[in-house]
């Protein structure tokens, strides 16, 4: 079998070797799914990543079938499967109604619609080689989309200066398997497998070079907060002095002036009921919750 018999060594070493690091990577979002567990809510997290990773690895176990012999790339996909699964189920256990409904069209339109049309206009439009090589190209084609998708993380970085969104060990993970299932590609001339991870190569050294240059810089987010919260320090100041002057025996939370670093805490939610202390108000404030960077899909692309 191709990737596997002994005319193809080296073939058979960094598909395994791929399978090993693709599979670290589909477990990388275990500690999002263990609080989301915890916490019984999905916390504003995003289904949308899980949703695509189940599709490109479907749409590679597919690839690997039609070609036949690809036993490596029908392993890491088939896990891929079974564990992006598991995750759009937890995610659907606890995720607020809207959330439900927008994951479950997704799935019905992503991995039921597009995915059968898929299969449909291969088996019946194309045969022999032909349907390989239309089946390749829609790969290549869905893969490159999934490896652009990474752009959006890199402007945010430049923007803002800051690399909270882009971990580095999730870029070199990525730059790892790009690299090795490349080279899967080239030993068993399989340019459909090779050709995406040349981007998803580039796209690894840049998200890693801009980690080495951001990584010590100043947020820019974080100097504008600071001016916004000094400017209503300072306005804050001047309305309770008017407020102290008419009516001394009454200070609420609200009129009390504080801090910077107290005021950058404090989240205002229309509509709710107001604490009658500043304690209280500190316990009713809501999580913000800011996801890593997007996750790429880790299969056999």
């Amino acid at each position: 079998m191709a990737g596997l018999s002994l005319q193809h060594p080296w073939a058979f070493a960094f598909g395994l070797l791929g399978n090993l690091i693709s599979f670290t990577t589909y477990l990388a979002p275990i500690p999002t799914f263990y609080r989301i567990y915890k916490s019984k809510s999905t916390e504003g997290f995003q289904s949308v990543p899980y949703v695509v990773a189940l599709f490109s690895a479907m749409l590679w176990i597919f690839y690997a079938l039609i070609k036949s012999n690809e036993s490596l790339l029908i392993t890491i996909n088939a896990a891929g499967c079974v564990i992006e699964t598991i995750y759009i189920v937890i995610y659907l256990a606890y995720a607020p109604k809207k959330a439900k409904v927008f994951t479950t069209k997704i799935l019905l339109g992503l991995n039921v619609g597009m995915f059968g049309l898929i299969l449909l206009l291969t088996l019946l439009l194309s045969h022999g080689q032909q349907r390989v090589v239309s089946l390749g190209w829609v790969c290549v084609a869905f893969s490159v989309s999934v490896f652009v998708a990474p752009l959006s993380i890199i402007r945010r970085v430049i923007e803002t200066r800051s690399v909270e969104y882009m971990p580095f060990s999730l870029s070199l993970t990525l730059t790892l398997s790009a690299i090795v299932w490349f080279l899967y590609g080239l030993l068993i001339k399989d340019k459909y497998v090779a050709l995406p991870n040349v981007l998803g190569f580039t796209f690894g050294v840049v998200q890693m070079g801009l980690y080495v240059f951001y990584m010590n810089a100043t947020p820019v987010i974080a100097g504008e907060k600071a001016a916004k919260l000094a400017a209503e320090e300072e306005n804050h100041v001047v309305v309770n002095v008017a407020k102290l002057s008419a009516t001394p025996e009454r200070i609420s939370c609200s009129d009390q002036v504080h801090p910077v670093t107290e005021m950058a805490a404090t989240v205002v939610v229309a509509g709710a009921a107001v604490p009658t202390t500043c304690a209280a108000a500190a316990a009713q404030e809501p999580e913000v919750v800011v996801e890593p960077a997007a996750v790429r899909v880790a299969a056999a692309v």
